[in-house]
């Protein structure tokens, strides 16, 4: 075998250059160069499928991406490598007439072998190994046929694998758009899903498929956080509104203005498909029973949440299962309304009352104006320093003196002041109906009516 062939066969287990090489090597073929070429290409056109099977078995010895694929479609695979053949040593003999039938064969073996998911420096290393193949024909046969020959070969060598690398390229620049296309279609895929999840529309026979696609387990416990950020700066577009600890798994999710995220809780992830076991419920109910204090799941959650100044962040209620993700994600929403306009966040288990006047704004309205209303017929300034001693009342566990170290007043200003308000709106803050009244008609007007 001439030196040239062998350092080429050699050069064909090195990775495949990333970009065709910016100069390619001069043709020095002559007429009679080119009459060699063609004659002994013409032979191996009519040892086509002899040559066929040597290229395959040797993919099946030397690339195992092939190998694993020749054994579910060994038939595919002859065939597309026959018909790759066909058109590349027919382009040595009439490169007009086939030059393009054998790119578009390229391009779909790339477009293929992307969809199949085989690597691209395993389709590189097979088409660079069907090059040196038909190089090594091509001299063998003219050393065996026309031995003097044989050197006119060299003239054409550059042409050859101009050839050869020029099909790599294609077969290159197709195989990366299809990656493209499938990347796209793979992640619009992830956001319908994770939609219909959070929508709740989800079909109950999809949720293995979408619990494997988005990495969640179907039988698991999560939560959802609702984030209405500030004004974002335009660099900050595609960045987490909010941060979470490290190693916290999260699944963003824009829903308009509102910027929505799925947080698997719990130990590890289950198996897409696997039931629970009565052991592991039995550990859920240890760590999550109706004794546990409301969101324990979630304070490791909220305590490492960063918040930006003015973003408001509301949290739900812990659900189980991946079908119960759309009414968490309905809690959070709710809890995003108990938030303050100023920023924050919300866990909705620590704040329902507020949650239960902002889930039913007409009703909580109207309970604040039944309320808090005859106080709207004292002046302003009275009737706000009524509502803030109120408030603070009622934040003190209806302790005078804690209210009255609050405001920087005696508790017996809270006192009078209380009295006051109970004279102005007939409510009696020592009967339980009325305090409850009263609690939520505040956390009405502070959150519907501003």
């Amino acid at each position: 075998m001439p030196q040239v062939v062998r350092s080429r066969i050699r050069a064909l287990h090195g990775p495949p250059p990333v970009t065709p090489l910016p100069h390619r090597a001069r043709s020095l073929a002559d007429r009679e160069a080119v009459a060699v070429l063609h004659r002994a290409a013409g032979v191996l056109l009519e040892a086509l499928p002899e040559l066929t099977d040597r290229l395959v078995e040797a993919l099946r010895e030397q690339e195992p991406a092939y190998r694993a694929a020749m054994e579910t479609e060994a038939a595919e695979i002859w065939q597309e490598v026959h018909h790759s053949l066909r058109h590349n040593v027919a382009s040595l003999i009439q490169p007009r007439e086939f030059r393009e039938a054998a790119h578009r064969t390229s391009r779909w073996i790339g477009e293929t072998r992307a969809e199949q998911g085989v690597p691209l420096d395993a389709v590189m290393h097979a088409f660079r190994m069907g090059g040196a193949m038909v190089w090594q024909d091509l001299v063998d046969d003219t050393a065996r046929r026309s031995p003097e020959d044989t050197r006119l070969l060299v003239h054409v060598a550059a042409d050859v694998w101009n050839f050869v690398d020029e099909h790599c390229g294609v077969v290159a620049e197709a195989y990366r758009q299809a990656e493209r296309r499938l990347s796209w279609r793979r992640e619009n895929r992830q956001r319908l899903m994770t939609a219909a999840l959070l929508d709740g529309t989800a079909r109950i026979a999809d949720l293995p498929d979408a619990a494997l696609m988005l990495g969640l387990p179907v039988h698991g416990r999560y939560a959802v956080l609702a984030v209405a950020a500030a004004r974002r700066a335009p660099h900050d577009t595609g960045k987490p509104p909010v941060a979470l600890a490290e190693d916290t798994p999260v699944l963003w999710h824009s829903a308009g203005e509102v910027e929505l995220a799925i947080l698997p809780l719990g130990a590890g992830p289950l198996a897409a498909d696997a039931e629970p076991s009565a052991e592991g419920e039995a550990e859920s109910e240890r760590n999550v029973g109706p004794g546990s204090a409301p969101g324990a799941e979630l304070a490791s959650v909220t305590q490492d949440l960063t918040v930006p100044p003015g973003t408001r962040v509301g949290i739900s209620s812990v659900v189980d299962g991946l079908a119960s993700v759309g009414d968490a994600r309905r809690l959070a929403e709710t809890a995003l309304r108990a938030c303050p306009a100023s920023g924050g966040t919300v866990l909705l288990d620590e704040h329902l009352p507020a949650a239960l006047v902002v889930s039913s704004p007409g009703l909580g309205t109207a309970l604040a104006d039944r309320v808090l209303g005859p106080l709207d017929r004292i002046d302003p300034a009275d009737r706000d320093v009524l509502i803030e001693t109120l408030t603070a009342w009622l934040d003190s566990d209806g302790s005078a003196q804690r209210a009255g170290a609050k405001l920087y007043c005696h508790r017996n200003t809270v006192l009078n002041r209380l009295r006051r308000f109970e004279q102005l709106t007939g409510r009696c803050l020592t009967r339980p109906s009325d305090a409850v009244e009263v609690s939520l008609a505040l956390a009405a007007r502070r959150l519907l009516t501003g």
